[in-house]
């Protein structure tokens, strides 16, 4: 089980994370969900140890190191691989160093995506990158995937198709954490929500339950969130009215 236990983390003033506790268990595909700044991005990467921080992060109960690292997974918007080696290249240097590499799902996901394999990454449309990016974190063979925002420059038809082939190729004991905006989209593909908000967990939901209670996973997040329905309409309002008085 991966563990977050009271973690904390600040920028100079701003605290980003807030005294954060999460689990995510073996095989649990856990969606985050949270407004710009609320702390996913930094969840993640305090996770992973790329952030100092304040509160523990276990492996089942064991420190995140070294040792246990290449359990853990990132594909990040940010993009993680060398921007002037091509696919073929990474797939050389992720097979030397993470000895669960998984090389069949690498080739299928390769083709699936008609994913260049011989151009530099750097060179590729973004939502190829962006392919790469998935694929790899996919393939190294880690108990857990941490996903930041990972279909951003994808079109919607890339996207469909890979919720389908992600779920397809998942082994059970697989755990993924995902960030993403795209709400609506994961509804049926992740099987809890987690909400972020100022730093701290605001919600948390197995995706089972909103059904049960014949609530939409974005539902649920507009009314965490106390979103006001009426909020732009009050804004054109008041824009329309400074308007006339100007005239």
């Amino acid at each position: 089980m991966l563990e977050l236990k009271d973690v904390k983390k600040s920028y100079g003033w701003k605290r980003a994370l807030d005294g954060v506790s999460l689990t995510v268990a073996p095989g649990e595909i856990v969606g985050l969900f949270g407004e710009n700044g609320a702390g996913k991005t930094t969840l993640m990467k305090c996770a992973l140890g790329l952030l100092g921080f304040g509160g523990k992060v276990t492996l089942d109960g064991e420190p995140v190191t070294r040792r246990n690292i290449a359990r853990l997974s990132f594909a990040t918007c940010e993009h993680s691989f060398f921007p002037n080696l091509p696919a073929e290249s990474h797939r050389d240097f992720y097979r030397a160093h993470f000895p669960k590499w998984r090389d069949k799902r690498y080739t299928a996901l390769t083709e699936f995506f008609d994913l260049p394999r011989h151009t530099a990454a750097g060179r590729l449309s973004t939502g190829q990158q962006n392919q790469l990016e998935v694929i790899l974190a996919l393939c190294q063979g880690a108990d857990y995937i941490l996903m930041d925002e990972p279909f951003a420059g994808n079109d919607v038809f890339n996207r469909e198709d890979f919720y389908k082939v992600f779920l397809g190729i998942l082994e059970p004991e697989e755990a993924v954490l995902i960030s993403t905006h795209l709400i609506a989209e994961v509804e049926n593909f992740i099987s809890r929500a987690v909400l972020i908000r100022g730093g701290k967990i605001l919600g948390d939901t197995r995706v089972s339950d909103l059904e049960d209670r014949g609530e939409t996973l974005l539902g649920y997040v507009k009314s965490s969130y106390g979103y006001r329905p009426g909020r732009v309409a009050d804004a054109l309002d008041r824009l329309s009215g400074e308007e006339d008085g100007q005239k």
